[in-house]
């Protein structure tokens, strides 16, 4: 099978049986969707929903949020990994916002990297998720998974190789929306120890699959 057939047929796949996928972060608004990923790195999604209702209750804007103190975020975010930098983040996050753009979330990568606890992994989140743009979060999901089924090379070892060569093979239209075909397959079927391959739909184009038989 060439590459381009393992690609066809995961699209197929995905728009027949996922044609709605999308993030699992509960948001109302760029603001909020840029707090709840920023909290999300090396934390679940569940978390982090059952944690941003007080903190968007509490600070609902980046003037607000600019405000804080680092003692009452915290007390907010406590239960969140790594709460102590996260807390930093999400206040200097804030007053970025408020001194370089006006208040508002931008959405080009290059502008939302200089925000504090924005890597280029956040960035692609908020630009595909909010604007749609053909940009791929590679996170250990996406990169397991994108491993697993050879849609990229032994050689993409770096989430950036792995980025590079999805959104290369990806129509552009579908980029932002195979972002979330590849984490939810990894959240709840390609499972990192468990993969739960008799679940699997994807099993005549799987590399790992083939090699477990």
């Amino acid at each position: 099978m060439t590459r381009k057939q393992r690609y066809d047929t995961v699209i197929k796949y995905f728009l027949e049986y996922s044609p709605n996928a999308e993030t699992e972060l509960l948001y109302d608004n760029p603001y909020q969707l840029l707090v709840a990923v920023i909290l999300s790195a090396q934390c679940t999604d569940v978390r982090v929903n059952l944690t941003t209702p007080a903190i968007f209750k509490q600070y609902p804007t980046p003037q607000t949020l600019a405000k804080a103190t680092f003692d009452e975020l915290f007390t907010l975010i406590k239960s969140i990994s790594y709460p102590n930098n996260k807390t930093k983040h999400l206040i200097g996050m804030a007053n970025m916002l408020l001194d370089k753009f006006n208040g508002e979330v931008p959405m080009t990568v290059d502008e939302l990297i200089q925000l504090p606890g924005v890597g280029r992994k956040t960035a692609n989140v908020i630009t595909s998720v909010i604007d749609n743009q053909p940009n791929m979060a590679v996170d250990t999901h996406v990169f397991r998974v994108s491993h697993r089924l050879g849609l990229v090379t032994k050689t993409a070892t770096t989430p950036l190789a792995v980025e590079l060569q999805l959104i290369k093979n990806i129509p552009q239209e579908l980029v932002h929306k195979a972002h979330h075909w590849l984490i939810l397959h990894g959240r709840y079927t390609c499972l990192a120890r468990s993969p739960k391959c008799e679940n699997c739909g994807l099993q005549e184009v799987c590399s790992y699959y083939s090699k477990s038989l």
